[in-house]
Parts: C-alpha cells; sequence; structure tokens
C-alpha cells in the first residue's frame, strides 16, 4: 500500500513540479528514487548488506536506464519522472533475488 501511495503521490507531485521548471525530471524530484527503491526490495530481506547492495544497484540501473527506462522518461507529466525509476527497482529486485537464488548472495 505504501509503495502505491508514493508511486502516486510521485505521480502528482513530478508533473507540478516539471511544469514549474518548465523541464522533464528536475533533479529536486527525489521520490521517484523512494519508490524505485522501495521496489528494490520489495520482497526482500532489509538487512543492512542487501539494502547497501540493492542501493548501489538501483543507482547503476537509475543511471544506465536499460530498456525501456529510458523510454518510459517520455511519458507524459509524473508518469515519466517514476515510471523509469520503478522499473530500475524492477531490475534491481529481480538481480538481487536472482542473485540470492543461484549463488546465496547476498545473504
Amino acid at each position: 500500500m505504501t509503495l502505491i501511495g508514493v508511486s502516486l503521490a510521485g505521480i502528482w507531485a513530478g508533473g507540478r513540479i516539471e511544469r514549474l521548471y518548465g523541464r522533464k525530471d528536475p533533479g529536486v524530484i527525489v521520490i521517484d528514487e523512494v519508490a524505485g527503491m522501495m521496489v528494490s526490495v520489495l520482497t526482500l530481506p532489509r538487512t543492512p548488506l542487501i539494502l547497501i547492495v540493492a542501493f548501489l544497484c538501483f543507482r547503476a540501473f537509475d543511471i544506465v536506464k536499460p530498456f525501456p527506462a529510458r523510454q518510459a522518461q517520455s511519458l507524459a507529466a509524473g508518469l515519466g519522472v517514476m515510471v523509469d525509476d520503478l522499473i530500475a527497482g524492477v531490475y534491481t529486485l529481480l538481480l538481487l533475488a536472482a542473485s540470492r537464488a543461484v549463488f546465496g548472495w547476498p545473504p
């Protein structure tokens, strides 16, 4: 429920801030990173190591923006602000879940 609330608030606020600043996804918006990080550990235990590894992986995916994250940025208003980070969160979650299943790391 919290993730849905944060995402909806981010879509609304992201759209307003984009209009106010007159550009796409200005750096002052950080609620998208909050939502993306929430997704990145959605089904994982919240140990300090997992949180650190998830943060580093999430930031890497957020910077590189693998398909379809980069394309998602062009979505209208606040939706584009949020969706690219939610996709980065999904990639992180999948990577960490697979790593835990195959290698048992991070524990």
